[in-house]
């Protein structure tokens, strides 16, 4: 019999995941637009909410599959990190058309994304 490359199943988790996960980001990200426009919050502490809804984000990801699958929790909480980042750098590509100024922030968001989901999954 021939062995499968990819299980059409984990895919589906993995895209069921990271959906969840960019709905939690969006709603997150409208109500901290709701509070900037109440509030009138300061750029610094928009952007340190918006790593915050990041790393939490990510986190509970990482939680979820790790929860799931029962088995080599870190490692789903990592590739939920990292591809949830490859999917935020890819769009923030096609918006920006082109590559960020700051690779130093970029590197810093993806240890950010990668270590939360790796958390979350060991924490699972």
């Amino acid at each position: 019999m021939e062995k499968k490359l990819i299980d059409s199943g984990k895919v589906i988790f993995v895209m069921k995941c990271m959906l969840a996960a960019y709905l939690l980001t969006a709603g997150l990200l409208l109500l901290l637009a709701l509070m900037l426009y109440r509030f009138g919050l300061s750029e610094k502490v928009v952007s340190v909410c918006i790593i915050i809804i990041y790393i939490a984000v990510t986190f509970l990801a990482g939680f979820i599959a790790g929860k799931k699958t029962g088995e080599k929790k870190f490692l789903w909480g990592l590739a939920m990190g990292c591809i949830y980042f490859l999917i935020l750098t890819a769009v923030s590509l096609v918006v920006n058309k082109g590559m960020p100024q700051d690779m130093g922030n970029l590197t810093t968001v993806f240890l950010l994304c990668g270590g939360s989901g790796m958390l979350g999954g060991m924490l699972s």
